[in-house]
C-alpha cells in the first residue's frame, strides 16, 4: 500500500467520511469512557464543522480507490491550526501513510500547530511524538491540558510545533 492521496473533502465525500468517523469514534471509545448513542453512531459535530464551516476543513485520506482515513483541521482562519481528528484504517497501519497524510496535510497550511492525544493510547503517543520529531526536529513542545468539560478524564497530552512553507519531505 504505497500510494497515498491526501484532498480536501466536499459534500461528496460526507457519506464516506460519516462512516470512517464511526470507526474514528469506535477506537476513540475506549479511552474516553464514551458509549456510541441509541442508534448506534457517535457525536459528529467536529466532522460536520469541517465540512461546513470556513474555519475547518476536512481531508480525505485514499490508497488506490479505497478510504484509507481522515484529517480534521481547525483554526485555518486564525494563527495556528489544531489537528482536530487524525484516523487511519487498522489495515493501513504501520504502513508510513499515517505519517505521510499528517505531513501532507501540514504542509498545506504553514504555520503554528497543535496535535491533542491521551497519554493512555500508548499507540498514538509514539505514533504523534515520532510526527513532531520527524516534523519539527528538536523545536516541538509537550504539554498537558484538562480536557473541557472533562475533569473525570486524565488531562490531553498536547504537542506543538511550526510548519514552514514548501511541500513536505518524503
Amino acid at each position: 500500500m504505497s500510494d497515498l492521496a491526501v484532498r480536501l473533502a466536499d459534500a461528496d465525500d460526507r457519506p464516506v467520511l460519516e462512516r470512517l468517523w464511526l470507526m474514528f469514534q469506535h477506537d476513540m471509545s475506549q479511552f474516553r469512557d464514551v458509549l456510541p448513542f441509541p442508534d448506534g453512531t457517535f457525536r459528529s459535530e467536529r466532522l460536520q464543522a469541517a465540512l461546513d464551516d470556513a474555519d475547518w476543513a476536512a481531508y480525505l485520506l485514499t490508497s488506490g480507490d479505497r478510504p484509507v482515513g481522515f484529517a480534521v483541521v481547525r483554526g485555518l482562519t486564525g494563527p495556528g491550526r489544531v489537528l482536530n481528528s487524525f484516523f487511519v484504517v487498522r489495515g493501513a497501519r504501520r504502513s508510513g501513510l499515517g505519517l505521510r497524510g499528517v505531513r501532507e496535510v501540514v504542509s498545506r497550511h504553514p504555520g503554528a500547530w497543535e496535535i491533542a492525544f491521551q497519554d493512555d493510547n500508548a499507540t498514538a503517543a509514539r505514533f504523534w511524538r515520532h510526527v513532531a520529531a520527524t516534523i519539527a526536529p528538536n523545536t516541538w513542545t509537550e504539554e498537558h491540558r484538562p480536557v473541557p468539560n472533562r475533569p473525570d478524564l486524565p488531562p490531553d497530552t498536547w504537542i506543538s510545533f511550526n510548519v514552514m512553507d514548501g511541500p513536505p519531505k518524503r
